[in-house]
C-alpha cells in the first residue's frame, strides 16, 4: 500500500466521518478565489452587493463538498443576545447549526414574547433554512437579562424601560412590576446557568452577543455617570458574569466569543454614551479571561470586531447607514458586510480548528480597521475649489 501524505490521511478521515453539515473553510476559500474579479477602484455598488450575496451562497453551499469542514456535532452552544433573525447572533447560531451543534438561546426578557411568536409562527422560516433544506432548531429558549447576576439584583419597583435592564432617564427598568417581564422568572445570569446545567448538563460553546448603551446618542462629554456605568454593565461586565456562571459548565476545549466594535480603539464620533469605553473594556477583559479561563477550565476566549451592519439593534445608534456607506467607500474590500460572514468566522473560532487561538480580537470588517486615511475625504480632492 502506498504511503499516504498527512493531508491525504486527514482528508480521508474527514470524508469517512460523513459530516452531514459543515461550515466551509478551504472549500469556501476556493469558491471565493474562483469567483474573484479584477480589482476596481470604484465598483458599482449594486454589482458588488450582488457579488457579496453570491459569495455567501457559495460558501453555504460548499458545506457539503468536503474540503476542511467544521464538525460540531455533539457540541452544545448557548448564545445570549439573539432577538430577531437579522443580527450577528442569529448568523452565528445558523453557522453553528450548519456545523451540527445543538443551539440554545438566552433572549432578553422584553423581546422574548415577540421572538417566540415569530419563531413558532413560521415568520423566521426563510432565515432558518439550512444548506440541506432543513430548518434550524433551538433546543431551548431561555428568558435572560444579563444585567442581573442574581435574583437579589432585580429591583422590585422602579420605572422606565429602555434597554436590557436599564433606562435612559428613569433609572433601572421596572422589572418585577413591569408587564414586559410578567410571566417570566429565573432570568438572571446565575439562574439561567442553573437551568442550563439542570436541562443540558454542560455547554461547549458560549456566545455573548449583548450590548446596550442607554445614552449612546450622547457625546461622551454629555454622558451621565448612570448612563456610562449602564453601558459598561450591559455591554462588558455581562461577559464576565456569564463566564463566571457558565465557565464551570463548560467542557475542556470549549470556547467563548463576544462581539466588539472598532470604537474600542478608534474614535467614532456619534458612538457615545460610554459605549466606546465598554467595547474597550470588553476587549481588555477578553485577554484577561483568556488567561484565567485557559488555566482554570481549559477554555478559549476571543472577540470579533465586526464592521457595521444595518440590524435592528444597530438602528438605535442613529447613523448606522452612514457607517455602512463609509465602510463601503473606504474599506479595502468594497462591499457591504454580511452577518453570515461574521457567523462563519465565529464558527471557526468556536471550533477545534482554532484550538490555538485565544485572547484575540479578530476583525471581520472588509479590512476597514487597517485604514489610516479615508480615501473619499474631500481634502484629497485636488480639483476642489
Amino acid at each position: 500500500m502506498a504511503t499516504q501524505t498527512l493531508s491525504q490521511t486527514v482528508m480521508g478521515a474527514m470524508r469517512t466521518q460523513g459530516v452531514r453539515r459543515a461550515v466551509p473553510a478551504a472549500a469556501a476559500l476556493q469558491a471565493s478565489m474562483r469567483s474573484h474579479q479584477p480589482c476596481q477602484l470604484a465598483p458599482q455598488r449594486p454589482a458588488v452587493a450582488r457579488q457579496a450575496r453570491q459569495l455567501a451562497v457559495k460558501a453555504t453551499a460548499a458545506a457539503s463538498q468536503g474540503g476542511l469542514p467544521i464538525d460540531l456535532r455533539g457540541k452544545k452552544a448557548f448564545i445570549a443576545g439573539v432577538a430577531d433573525d437579522q443580527g450577528f447572533g442569529w448568523a452565528i447560531a445558523k453557522c453553528l447549526a450548519e456545523a451540527g451543534a445543538e443551539i440554545s438561546l438566552g433572549v432578553w426578557v422584553p423581546a422574548l414574547g415577540i421572538f417566540d411568536k415569530s419563531y413558532r409562527s413560521g415568520k423566521f422560516d426563510a432565515s432558518r433554512k439550512l444548506s440541506d433544506g432543513s430548518l434550524m432548531e433551538f433546543s431551548k429558549i431561555y428568558p435572560m437579562d444579563a444585567v442581573f447576576d442574581t435574583p437579589d439584583d432585580v429591583p422590585e419597583d422602579v420605572s422606565g424601560l429602555e434597554g436590557p435592564g436599564v433606562s435612559c432617564d428613569k433609572g433601572y427598568a421596572a422589572v418585577k412590576a413591569n408587564k414586559r417581564y410578567a410571566g417570566n422568572s429565573g432570568y438572571t445570569v446565575s439562574e439561567t446557568a442553573e437551568k442550563v446545567k439542570a436541562e443540558l448538563g454542560s455547554v461547549d460553546i458560549l456566545v455573548h452577543s449583548l450590548a446596550n448603551g442607554p445614552e449612546v446618542q450622547k457625546p461622551l462629554l454629555e454622558t451621565s455617570r448612570k448612563g456610562y456605568l449602564a453601558a459598561l454593565s450591559a455591554s462588558a461586565y455581562s461577559l464576565i458574569s456569564m463566564v463566571q456562571r457558565f465557565g464551570p459548565l463548560m467542557s475542556q476545549g470549549g470556547s467563548v466569543i463576544s462581539l466588539t466594535y472598532i470604537a474600542a480603539d478608534k474614535v467614532i464620533p456619534g458612538y457615545g454614551g460610554g459605549m466606546s469605553s465598554a467595547k474597550a473594556a470588553l476587549e481588555s477583559d477578553t485577554r484577561v479571561l483568556a488567561y484565567e479561563c485557559g488555566r482554570k477550565y481549559g477554555v478559549r476566549v476571543n472577540t470579533i470586531s465586526a464592521g457595521p451592519l444595518g440590524s435592528r439593534a444597530a438602528k438605535a445608534i442613529g447613523f448606522i447607514d452612514d457607517m455602512i456607506n463609509y465602510s463601503h467607500e473606504n474599506a479595502p474590500v468594497q462591499k457591504e458586510l454580511g452577518a453570515i460572514e461574521v457567523g462563519q468566522v465565529a464558527a471557526f473560532l468556536l471550533s477545534p480548528l482554532a484550538s490555538a487561538v485565544t485572547g484575540q480580537t479578530i476583525y471581520v470588517d472588509n479590512g476597514l480597521s487597517i485604514m489610516g486615511l479615508a480615501g473619499d475625504s474631500k481634502t484629497l480632492d485636488r480639483h476642489a475649489s
